[in-house]
């Protein structure tokens, strides 16, 4: 059972930044390609973000473009979320999620992932 675990959501106001993290203690991301999602109660999950396991390919939905970056440090087992420019739409509770093992690279599609994080709650205001 692979058990990923989001750190680094807090509160912050519009404008600000923050960096989340995935990491999954026991097991190894290194093989996997990682996505982010974030949902909003009453709303479906999104895919925001995701980084196929040696990095060469990142992929942002149009949300997010241009203010968030993903990036991934195997020898730490961990892949890190960095969002700036954060707006009040932004606000969401964020998960990290892996993709199968299925040779087809970053999706956008939230169905394509399998397992996933607890989540970390980010809340944007003044």
């Amino acid at each position: 059972q692979v058990q990923l675990v989001e750190s680094g959501g807090g509160l912050v106001q519009p404008g600000g930044s923050l960096r989340l993290s995935c990491t999954a203690p026991g097991f190894t991301l290194a093989y996997y390609d990682i996505g982010w999602l974030r949902q909003v109660p009453g709303k479906e999950r999104e895919v925001v973000s995701c980084i196929t396991s040696n990095s060469r390919t990142t992929v942002f939905a149009d949300s997010v473009k241009g203010r968030f970056t993903i990036s991934r440090d195997n020898t730490k087992n961990t892949v890190y979320l960095q969002m700036n420019s954060l707006k009040s739409e932004d606000t969401a509770a964020y998960y990290c999620a892996t993709r199968p093992l299925d040779g087809m690279g970053c999706k956008l599609t939230k169905d394509a992932y399998d397992f996933w994080g607890q989540g970390t709650q980010v809340t944007v205001s003044s």
